[in-house]
């Protein structure tokens, strides 16, 4: 007799199932564990493709056409003001407002976008964190 344990007693098997690791290589994840590590993190942590190209993005069009900046700057910025966050917030999701430049257009000076970090259980059960907005999931 096959060993069942409580989960499936409960929802029954499971029929699909789409990993971190899958979003990461078909890029609707961004994994930026290495410079969240550089940044203070201790656990992986990935960025959803649209909160990379809403937050960290940057050409050398947009430096030319409107303020001098990079990818590497820009998601420093974010990793930094979020693991000051995770240091002093208790809960595993976390809204916050990061101010950055938005791309497109003349802008030069940050404007405040809402993100959330979430900090839930990976592939094989362990800490990892996600940034996304708000209404992802």
């Amino acid at each position: 007799m096959e060993k069942r344990d409580g989960l499936q007693d409960i929802f029954g098997e499971v029929i699909s199932m789409y990993t971190r690791a899958q979003a990461i290589a078909d890029g609707v994840l961004i994994d930026v564990t290495a410079e969240a590590n550089d940044a203070g993190f201790k656990v992986p942590v990935a960025l959803t493709a649209t909160v990379w190209a809403e937050v960290v993005a940057w050409s050398a069009e947009d430096s030319a056409r409107q303020i001098h900046q990079d990818e590497h700057g820009r998601l420093n910025d974010l990793l930094w003001a979020a693991v000051n966050l995770a240091r002093y917030h208790k809960g595993n999701r976390m809204p916050f407002q990061h101010h950055r430049v938005p791309r497109g257009g003349n802008f030069v000076h940050r404007t405040p976008i809402t993100l959330l970090m979430a900090i839930g259980p990976g592939d094989n059960a362990e800490p990892v964190v996600t940034f996304m907005f708000p209404g992802d999931d």
